[in-house]
């Protein structure tokens, strides 16, 4: 589907949407290196990964799979170092603030939508001052389905009390478009995020596509918007 007319809400992802998180991933995932011995990766060659979570980034750490020996301990450490770091340097994407307040201002509720677990993604936004200001937050754990299902974003349509087609959802990640589509929502990619050097966006058919956070304050701007 396009945008709904007129937008009712927007929901977005969370770790390369809305939130910068690659940079304490990247550093939780280079102190495991550490204490194994190894040495530190480039952030570069590490931010790609961040939207796959744990087990992504330790995949290019460690180049090991989720079903080899030892990886249960490695993820176990690895959340242990990253919960205890949530907020050294993540901060929202430069430009989403003001996207933010433009929709608050209008009376148009936001929420978020992540498969990164309530018990990390709950007191990252708490830390940033935005879970809030959030309408509604469905976090990996939320469910028993996660995105690419469209379950997670039905739920967080109800939360806010708007149908699906009357939102849409915001991702980097092949994932976020497909479960919006299915949902019957509005997508738009979010071109500043993680994307693997493997995926191809352009093939992944969102309704939009954004490549700053500035640009996607412009594309809501363009759009007939409901108030409540």
């Amino acid at each position: 589907m396009s945008a709904p007319e007129p937008l009712q809400a927007v929901l977005f992802d969370l770790d390369g949407t809305l939130i910068d998180t690659a940079p304490d991933m990247a550093a939780a995932l280079n102190r495991l290196r550490a204490e194994h011995g190894l040495d530190a990766l480039p952030y570069a060659q590490l931010r790609p990964y961040v939207s796959r979570g744990s087990n992504g980034l330790l995949n290019v750490g460690f180049g090991t799979k989720a079903t080899d020996p030892g990886r249960a301990a490695l993820v176990e450490r690895f959340l242990a170092i990253y919960s205890a770091n949530l907020c050294n340097d993540s901060k929202p994407f430069d430009g989403m603030t003001a996207a933010l307040a433009w929709l608050e201002e209008r009376s148009v509720p936001w929420g978020i939508v992540t498969n990164k677990p309530n018990w990390l993604a709950r007191p990252l936004l708490e830390q940033l001052g935005l879970l809030e200001r959030a309408a509604c937050l469905v976090g990996g754990d939320s469910l028993p389905e996660r995105k690419p299902h469209p379950r997670p974003l039905l739920h967080a349509a109800e939360l806010i009390r708007v149908e699906p087609d009357a939102c849409v959802y915001v991702g980097d990640d092949l994932r976020d478009v497909e479960a919006g589509r299915a949902a019957d929502m509005g997508t738009v990619f979010a071109g500043w995020g993680y994307v693997p050097p493997d995926q191809d966006p352009s093939t992944w058919g969102a309704d939009a596509a954004v490549a700053t956070p500035h640009a996607l304050l412009a594309w809501l701007q363009a759009q007939p918007l409901a108030t409540r």
